[in-house]
């Protein structure tokens, strides 16, 4: 397969949809991309129905492209990433695996314009509080594909646009190219200008930034490292792969033993400036809504990283308590798009972290606009639990419904509330 061959490929595959995040090559599967969250096949000349084994492993070499480093992942990792850019149309994150003897790949697109915190429609205390930091550690969280390199890119650009700082970023790959603008930015891809987090943080505290971006905290040695660089005075800024505020703490906690934890909390406590945890819920009528939740730093959540949480002192409860301040949590994040008409009443419980919460809020919201609050299964369920009318014998031992002991007794009906 030539490169031009790839590049038809591709080009096919990006164009056959409006909203294509990634491209999917698997074995005995059709060519398929994902839009809005479903993956959906691609008519492509000629027609693949099935790709063979041949056929991806043919695809896998060519996104390689003879780099001795990915072929050494590989073969001895079993995965590798990489970049590939298809020209005058996209750049791609580009992650190869082996699956049961044979390789499949998936192509994330990769955006060449810059967002801004108004283009993402983020809420003001992004460009008010978070941009603005100058110190500390500022965390986005999420599953893969929430978009979190996305409100990253977004912070950068704030950045690039406000303060006349040195900028370095640490990233597996480079997604979006910050154009040199008021700040100065120095932009390294791993594997290609440094072989780890750790190795790369480790030497960017010798290159006088104030803004250091880490595409991803996933070791102790990274997660250490950051904390030290923003003890120091620089504002750190990274990803893990969380589902919320909480877990965040946690997982970071749990990367360190246990005679270590306690100074780890305090660290924590006294570098952790803000945590944003993404997840992206379908939208009605099409497209992705994006749901936060945003956690800052105060003497509560400082006690609670401390001390752990405890009745009264979890993370959720300190978020709901500061929402004056611009503070989220995804059930409050869920509510609030349900009421915008945004996501259904469904996807709302699918995405929310305490359903009882929001059932109850909602019903609230269907109250004021004067809806009915009873779905068919209630109703059902209510017949179902109601009591039943007691059964006089009758003649013969047989019962007669409805009936009452005693000659003219009246019948007992019963009523559905």
């Amino acid at each position: 397969m030539r490169a031009n061959e790839l590049n038809y490929i591709l080009t096919t595959m990006l164009t056959s949809q409006e909203d294509v995040s990634d491209l999917n090559i698997t074995v005995d599967k059709p060519l398929q991309v994902e839009n809005s969250g479903q993956l959906v096949k691609v008519d492509i000349e000629p027609d693949i129905d099935r790709l063979t084994p041949f056929q991806t492993e043919m695809i896998a070499l060519n996104l390689v492209g003879g780099v001795r480093r990915l072929t050494d992942d590989l073969l001895r990792t079993g995965s590798c990433d990489s970049s590939y850019f298809v020209p005058g149309l996209a750049r791609f994150r580009v992650n190869i695996f082996s699956q049961r003897g044979n390789y499949s790949c998936v192509l994330r697109k990769l955006n060449t314009q810059i967002p801004t915190i108004d283009d993402l429609k983020l809420p003001p205390i992004f460009s008010e509080k978070i941009a603005k930091e100058k110190t500390g550690l500022v965390l986005v969280t999420g599953a893969t594909g929430s978009g979190k390199s996305t409100t990253l890119a977004a912070l950068l650009n704030y950045v690039n646009e406000t303060k006349s700082v040195h900028v370095v970023t640490l990233e597996d790959p480079v997604e979006f190219v910050h154009p040199q603008k008021t700040a100065t930015f120095n932009q390294r891809e791993m594997g290609t200008d440094f072989d780890a987090f750790s190795s790369g943080l480790r030497a960017a505290l010798r290159q006088a930034p104030k803004v250091i971006l880490v595409g991803e905290m996933r070791d102790r040695e990274t997660v250490e490292l950051g904390l030290g660089a923003a003890e120091t005075g620089h504002l750190v800024m990274s990803t893990l792969h969380t589902i919320d505020a909480g877990q965040t703490i946690n997982r970071i906690l749990g990367m360190f033993d246990t005679d270590e934890q306690e100074q780890i909390r305090l660290r924590l406590a006294d570098t952790l400036r803000w945590v944003v945890s993404q997840r992206l819920a379908p939208r009605e009528g099409g497209g992705r809504k994006a749901l936060l939740e945003i956690m800052g730093s105060n003497l509560r959540i400082k006690d609670a990283i401390t001390q752990g949480e405890a009745e009264g002192r979890s993370f959720y409860e300190i978020i709901e308590d500061s929402e004056v301040f611009g503070w989220n949590h995804f059930d409050r994040a869920c509510v609030n798009a349900y009421k915008e008409g945004a996501i259904s009443e469904e996807t709302a419980a699918l995405y929310c972290t305490k359903k009882g919460v929001v059932s109850r809020l909602i019903d609230n919201i269907k109250t004021e606009r004067g809806e009915s609050t009873d779905t068919g299964d209630e109703l059902k369920l209510r017949e179902e639990e109601a009591p039943k009318p007691a059964a006089s014998p009758g003649l013969g031992g047989a019962s007669k419904p409805g009936g009452s002991a005693g000659a003219g007794g009246g019948g007992m009906k019963l009523k559905l509330k």
